[in-house]
């Protein structure tokens, strides 16, 4: 092959490498392009979707307000409890869940017990909570609670032997008591608790 040819052969395998990488880059260009486009349109949303609010029930206050009172003069008779068994006045807390006429009048019977050298042992039920008024608008919040108290198991016995007292057979075990119960900055207190002398 003479010189000429020879060239000539070399400049068409040149040409021929050159026009492959252009092609071989083009292509990546392309591909690099699409794969890009591709990228960002299947790129998933990330934005937060927007959450409703749950929706919540409404409270009615006077139900509230019935079943705290409920529960306060319940914890109240618990404390009596405490409060007739120990002539010392020391495991009792009833302040937390009385105050004024209930208070008053449930520490001068439990100390004219004590002068009598008696106290009360066992368990008080109060049966047939019923609400005949609430009051949750007033300055004092109040609610009205009728009671059956049942003190068959809440026995009368000498504090220093233990042994029953002598008490009238005709007396009442259940009875029928009406209870104001109102919403201190503290909490929920008894303040009257009064016998109605009817058997319930």
């Amino acid at each position: 092959m003479n010189r000429r040819a020879h060239e000539f052969a070399h400049s068409v395998v040149r040409f021929r490498n050159c026009a492959a990488v252009s092609l071989a880059l083009s292509a990546a260009f392309v591909l690099t392009a699409c794969s890009s486009s591709d990228d960002t349109n299947e790129k998933p949303n990330t934005s937060p979707a927007a959450v409703s609010p749950t929706p919540t029930a409404s409270v009615d206050p006077k139900e509230t307000a019935k079943k705290e009172a409920i529960a306060a003069y319940e914890a109240y008779w618990k404390e009596m409890e405490k409060l007739y068994a120990d002539p010392a006045g020391k495991s009792a807390h009833l302040d937390r869940y009385a105050a004024s006429a209930a208070l008053e009048n449930a520490e001068a019977d439990a100390g004219r017990a004590y002068k009598g050298g008696n106290i009360l042992i066992g368990e008080v039920t109060v049966t047939d909570s019923t609400v005949t008024k609430t009051d949750v608008t007033g300055k004092i919040p109040n609610v009205t609670l009728s009671n059956c108290l049942d003190i068959s198991k809440w026995e009368t016995v000498d504090a220093k032997t233990k042994k029953p007292a002598d008490l009238p057979d005709n007396r009442l075990l259940k009875y029928l008591l009406v209870s104001t119960v109102e919403k201190y900055p503290e909490g929920w207190r008894v303040t009257r608790d009064e016998p109605q002398g009817k058997a319930c």
